[in-house]
């Protein structure tokens, strides 16, 4: 990656700070980002300016100015030009992409006559100009367009590992507000990278819909798994049985914690909860099962539904130890999958009422686009030595999906 130089005038940024924090805000975000610009420049010329190596691939031919329109005001960037081979930024591309779904779901409120003055505003903001009933919509194609693409794309290669969990977004439908769920799958393929795999937008959380939304994912060539985890969700559990019936599923020992914990008396809550955590961080099975009757042994009468909540749930949470601890810690619960879904909720503020399930999917499936993009950048997870230990795996864990599926239907 490009070392970036940023030149900052300090009375300068001082005097904004202090007279007008959001020109401020601006000039940094201009200059960072034109130093951005500058080091793709030299990353693609692989030369520095007027400087002669045998790897130079092309020459600077002068720049152009070009505006971004970014939530505290629209900022010039001087974007550079290449005299042969045209000059490649992902700024534009990754940061106009959620920018642009945002401004386009208020513009549809504005449009709709159900936004308020507040929205007009930020709508000026943002933009900087008021945007016409046409624009919106060439602009909504657009991003309906990248963001299908995404969300139907073919799933090549195989995915050890899926989490799945949904979060809701309030939206005008039929002259009411409702909130519907949009259910997300988050997956590591066999690179051990990370993917968003898939989302959809469904009225409930119920059986059919959750079947239908893991059905979707194998259509699309989701293969290779080895284990699903989720809440304890009846629709998810009843999905998994109908779409991935050779598939265990994993516990998200988070949400379990949580139900255990709320089941015992106050008092006893924090003592519980770090038993649990120590159980789950047990070095091997075995381990976790003689701290998991310790506790049952120390709570059964003080905290008997708790107890009993524990051991019902206790072997779907521990599918995890059939992989190495540094597996184990990556998917022994959906945490990363809520931290995603705290950012959409957080990202969605502005908009606070969807005008149509539509807006919901344009903009948080930009924002998604956006989280995928980043996880490829990351460096992977797990190595090859790591995906053959898991591989050898697979009868154990075809063994616990028959007990899990023979538990369910008892």
């Amino acid at each position: 990656m490009a070392q970036l130089n940023i030149t900052l005038n300090q009375d300068e940024i001082l005097s904004l700070l202090k007279e007008n924090s959001g020109d401020a805000f601006k000039k940094l975000l201009q200059e960072s980002l034109n130093a951005v610009l500058v080091a793709e420049s030299k990353e693609q010329l692989k030369a520095e300016p007027y400087e002669r190596t045998e790897e130079r691939t092309d020459s600077r031919n002068g720049s152009r100015e070009r505006t971004l329109a970014t939530r505290i005001g629209t900022i010039v960037l001087t974007v550079p030009r290449h005299r042969n081979e045209p000059f490649k930024s992902m700024i534009f591309e990754n940061y106009s992409r959620s920018e642009a779904s945002l401004i386009a779901a208020m513009a549809e409120m504005v449009i709709n006559g159900v936004s308020t003055r507040k929205v007009t505003l930020v709508m000026e903001q943002l933009c900087g100009k008021s945007i016409s009933k046409s624009s919106v919509s060439d602009l909504c194609k657009d991003l309906d367009k990248s963001v299908n693409e995404f969300r139907g794309r073919p799933l090549e290669g195989d995915y050890p590992f899926l989490i799945v969990d949904a979060t809701y977004f309030k939206v005008r439908e039929n002259q009411r507000v409702i909130s519907k769920a949009l259910m997300i799958a988050l997956a590591i393929n066999e690179k051990g990278k990370r993917e968003i795999v898939g989302f959809e937008l469904y009225n409930c959380e119920n059986k059919e819909n959750w079947c239908d939304f893991l059905m979707r994912l194998r259509a699309r060539g989701l293969k290779g798994l080895k284990m699903i985890t989720s809440d304890a969700h009846e629709g998810i559990l009843n999905g998994i049985r109908r779409t991935f019936p050779d598939v265990p599923w994993q516990r998200c020992q988070f949400h379990f914690t949580k139900n255990i914990v709320d089941k015992a008396p106050k008092k006893y809550q924090a003592g519980l909860s770090m038993e649990l955590s120590a159980m789950f961080h047990s070095s091997s099975i075995e381990d976790a099962r003689k701290k998991r009757d310790a506790i049952i042994k120390d709570y059964a009468d003080v905290a008997a539904k708790a107890v009993e909540c524990l051991d019902l749930g206790f072997e779907s949470s521990m599918t995890v130890f059939c992989f190495q601890e540094s597996i184990r810690r990556l998917v022994r619960t959906s945490n990363y999958i809520e931290r995603i879904n705290k950012e959409l909720k957080r990202r969605s503020n502005a908009i606070g009422v969807f005008p149509n399930g539509g807006s919901v999917l344009r903009l948080m499936g930009a924002l998604l686009m956006e989280q995928h993009e980043k996880e490829q950048l990351k460096r992977r997870i797990f190595f090859n030595p790591e995906y053959e230990e898991i591989l050898l795996q697979g009868e154990k864990l075809k063994q616990i999906a028959r007990e899990q599926e023979q538990f369910l239907v008892a």
